[in-house]
């Protein structure tokens, strides 16, 4: 559905930051029946010019004030550093805030931002992208019902050739050791997957490599976390080799096992091999952020929904950069 036929709108919404996540989402924003695109900003000119030509009916403005004055809603897609400053400008005008994940880098901070945003009691989540995602709600499904058996363990693995992946390289904060890496761009999501699924996790072990260039970001990460009742995280995260991109978080339990690869592609085993049992959507990423998308309505309404929460973006950020450190 194109913007020029939407019903009218129920939220408008800025967005700061026009990198390549924030375009990403405002390009789904405007095929959104429940949002109006109102102002976007960047500092940098190159991706306002980029903004300008997918989206050109919505305005580019001079700074992020003025994007957040025209909105309701402020959706961060910045680099982690300058976010909170962001969030508590907008929560403090009465504006709902959606971050891109991580929550931050500096857990003290991020802790008083949550407090911040709960002292608003203004709507504000996190975008976590498999938070509404059919392969997750699939999986509680079936936990739920004790098709699984006894839960046994969560093993997440991502590899890639190289890091930042091809489609990633304009944004280059993400290769450097101050708030990129893999680790918190990547893992982020799976910890926050596992702690949908098994409960809230304690670190126990990690050990991060780094390149002798000190300002660079890991290249490999091994850690292990575990819930209350002692079921472990496995975490596997390494760069480098000739190779695809591998992303998968297996769920597993001593009846039924779970697979995830590439963030929304489910598999299932009884000791067999693993077969796929959800079929996959023509557009994976569309599906992904329309699911997103209709969860956020039902936050910035002050329904029930599936986005996280700020204190869950938190728990995953604790322990994220705990393993970094």
């Amino acid at each position: 559905m194109s913007a020029k036929h939407k019903t009218p709108p129920t939220h408008k919404i800025a967005v700061i930051g026009l990198g390549i996540m924030g375009r990403r989402l405002l390009a789904n924003l405007r095929n959104h029946v429940a949002f109006e695109p109102v102002a976007v900003w960047d500092p940098s000119s190159e991706a306002c010019n980029k903004a300008r030509e997918e989206a050109p009916e919505v305005p580019v403005v001079g700074s992020a004030e003025e994007a957040m004055a025209a909105a309701e809603v402020v959706y961060l897609a910045c680099p982690p550093v300058p976010r909170k400053a962001y969030a508590l400008t907008a929560a403090a005008a009465g504006k709902a805030v959606f971050l891109e994940k991580p929550l931050g880098i500096d857990i003290e901070e991020s802790r008083d931002l949550v407090v911040h945003l709960e002292q608003a009691m203004v709507p504000a989540a996190v975008n976590f992208t498999q938070a509404a995602g059919r392969a997750l709600s699939e999986i509680q499904r079936a936990k739920k019902a004790g098709e699984m058996g006894k839960l046994e363990g969560v093993d997440i693995v991502v590899t890639y050739p190289a890091w930042p992946r091809a489609w990633q390289v304009d944004a280059d904060w993400l290769r450097f050791r101050a708030e990129g890496g893999f680790t918190r761009e990547v893992i982020s999501h799976f910890v926050f997957f596992s702690e949908r699924v098994i409960g809230p996790t304690r670190l126990v072990a990690a050990h991060p490599s780094y390149p002798v260039d000190g300002d660079l970001c890991e290249t490999h990460v091994l850690a292990r976390l575990e819930n209350a009742q002692g079921v472990p995280v496995t975490i596997l995260g390494s760069v480098g080799g000739t190779q695809p991109d591998r992303q998968e978080v297996t769920v597993k339990g001593s009846e039924r096992s779970y697979r995830v690869s590439e963030f929304y592609q489910l598999w299932s085993s009884e000791g067999e091999d693993f077969r796929e049992v959800l079929q996959r959507p023509a557009d994976p990423r569309r599906d992904s952020l329309q699911r997103q998308l209709n969860e956020l309505d039902n936050c910035l309404q002050r329904e029930p929904h599936l986005l996280a929460t700020p204190a869950e973006a938190l728990s995953v950020q604790e322990k994220i950069e705990t393993i970094l450190a």
